[in-house]
């Protein structure tokens, strides 16, 4: 009964890219996991060996598109989605390594407000 087979589920992060990517799309691809991957982030902070998997695939990804930005401030705004994206799975070695990569004064000060420890 292969109708009912259950399929793997396919994220937004496995998704093949087509290069080029422009700096804007790229942004906006970058939110997209981000925002598809919250949940599996908190699920990573709760010790859940396959959420965790998920939240890692998705930041590799989201950091491989993100060194590809030329432009400045579009790049620190996705390394602080990143770096957000960090915070909720509780992963703080990641995230203050990439909080160091943002050079926009107003994205770093955003970011460390919103996560205090951060600035270690």
């Amino acid at each position: 009964m292969k109708w009912f087979a259950r399929k793997a589920r396919k994220d937004i992060w496995d998704e093949a890219i087509e290069w080029p990517l422009g700096d804007i799309e790229a942004a906006a691809r970058i939110r997209a996991i981000c925002d598809a991957a919250a949940q599996s982030a908190a699920g990573s902070a709760r010790n859940d060996d396959g959420e965790s998997a998920r939240y890692e695939r998705a930041a590799k990804v989201a950091m491989e598109i993100a060194m590809k930005i030329s432009d400045g401030l579009i790049r620190d705004d996705a390394v602080h989605r990143i770096v957000d994206l960090c915070m909720t799975a509780n992963d703080l070695k990641t995230a203050q390594i990439l909080f160091r990569a943002i050079h926009a004064s107003w994205i770093r000060e955003t970011a460390q407000r919103d996560h205090p420890g951060l600035a270690q």
